[in-house]
């Protein structure tokens, strides 16, 4: 691979993952701050209020940080990418464009609202602004995705007379098909990291014995949508994804799954090292005929491998892909584990004492950001050696002026600013967790529990 090429990859690879580790959260964490607010609306109780408040200053800080590290990372497009972008500028310009105007500028506005705005505006304007956070933040997140479905299965364009890449219908660019499955499986996942991250905090409280109605309130919402998104992570949002990648791109499918022969009732790889040399997986451990039900509901349905398909049109890290995809899997198999325990104890009235479940949901916080990296990973990986699926190489994408050196200049740069910023980011999060949900204002702060808890 061409050095520059390699460091431009690597550059956009650590920014956009780096990046993601902020919007993740706040995209889950605003439903859940809707569903507190809604508790608050409905029951009157200052008790929910209070945990959304806590929740907000949790929110406005991701916020901030994602805004910082996402302005950098589009402006790759036009340092390190500048062929994409002329190539295909005409199509990605508008739903870019979209998401700073319609979603970032919504959601900015009305965070400043939902911080501070809650004594002036009433309960239920307030609501409202915390509704219009979580629907600026899903809404930049569908403008987000919009552009990288595009890029995995281009639709409603035409070729320019200059070769470029123009477009020809919005409407076919907005309601792309890949769109439902990408979206629906990246916003569920984002409410499983809030999930996770919600029942750490209220985990954390109650084995520390700090804050315990709020802790209690933390884990019981946390476990709850936890529940529910995990589920939906499995199906249908997973099984949606990947049946459109069996349509549209199978080659990737086939590498994903360590599937090198193309096999009728071809099973299902739960482990395995993938040997592109020998086209082989080594050590397998399988599921026989599974994954041709899995993919096409029919035990015996044929599934094409690698040997169906040229060299130069196979995903350019088989390894990395298999087993990101994996690990994607196994992490979610095991998060569908913890949150049905968790729920099977809150509806035996035994979650707030299992010691041990508390710790398991509170150690647990960091695995989703794991899985969900995992996943854009296999995504993205999985799209190569295209950058515009069927339309333009990766390799024809880049700068042709931005040498390796400079690449990798401002690669240690980005490195460096960045490590600065993850130790602002938590000190900022420690200082709101160690403070706590509590108002200072109310000397009874914690001490009473509402109803809905029991």
């Amino acid at each position: 691979m061409d050095t520059a090429l390699a460091v431009d990859r690597l550059q956009f690879a650590f920014t956009v993952t780096f990046h993601y580790i902020f919007p993740q959260l706040t995209m889950g964490l605003a439903l859940l701050l809707v569903v507190l607010k809604t508790m608050a609306l409905r029951t009157g109780d200052e008790h929910y209020n209070r945990s959304a408040r806590f929740w907000a200053k949790i929110f406005a800080i991701n916020f901030a940080m994602g805004v910082v590290t996402g302005i950098p990372m589009e402006f790759q497009f036009g340092t390190n990418w500048a062929r994409f972008s002329k190539a295909a500028g005409g199509v990605l310009g508008q739903t870019l464009a979209m998401e700073g105007v319609f979603s970032f500028f919504l959601e900015s506005t009305f965070l400043g609202l939902l911080i501070f705005g809650e004594k002036r505006l009433g309960p239920k304007l307030h609501w409202l602004s915390a509704f219009l956070v979580f629907l600026g933040s899903w809404l930049s997140g569908f403008f987000i995705i919009a552009t990288d479905a595009w890029m995995q299965n281009p639709v409603g364009y035409v070729i320019g007379p200059g070769g470029e890449i123009l477009l020809r219908s919005l409407r076919e660019l907005i309601f792309n098909p890949w769109i439902l499955w990408q979206y629906s499986h990246n916003m569920t996942g984002a409410v499983v990291t809030a999930s996770f991250v919600m029942s750490a905090a209220g985990a954390f409280y109650l084995l520390t014995h700090q804050h315990q109605a709020h802790g209690r309130t933390f884990v019981r919402l946390g476990v709850t949508a936890g529940f529910i998104a995990t589920l939906a992570m499995m199906f249908p949002t997973g099984d949606g994804q990947g049946k459109m990648i069996a349509v549209h791109q199978p080659v990737t499918l086939a590498a994903m799954e360590g599937l090198f022969q193309t096999a009728e009732g071809a099973p299902l790889a739960l482990v395995g090292q993938p040997d592109t040399d020998r086209m082989q997986l080594d050590n397998p451990l399988v599921v026989p005929r599974a994954l041709s039900f899995l993919t096409y509901r029919r035990w015996g349905a044929r599934v094409q491998g690698l040997d169906s398909f040229p060299r130069d049109a196979w995903p350019d890290n088989i390894p990395l892909l298999y087993f990101c995809y994996h690990i994607m899997v196994g992490l979610g198999t095991v998060f569908i584990a913890v949150m049905s325990l968790g729920m099977l104890q809150m509806l035996r009235r035994k979650l707030y004492d299992s010691r041990w479940l508390l710790w398991v949901l509170m150690l647990s916080f960091p695995f989703p950001y794991i899985a969900t990296t995992a996943g854009w990973i296999t995504a993205e990986v999985g799209r190569q050696p295209w950058l515009i699926y069927g339309l333009m190489r990766t390799a024809d994408g880049p700068s042709p002026r931005v040498s390796a050196g400079n690449g990798l200049f401002t690669l240690l740069g980005f490195m460096g600013m960045y490590a600065l910023l993850a130790i602002l980011f938590l000190f900022l999060i420690y200082r709101e967790l160690e403070h706590g949900p509590e108002s200072p204002d109310d000397p009874a702060g914690d001490s009473v529990e509402p109803a809905a808890a029991h």
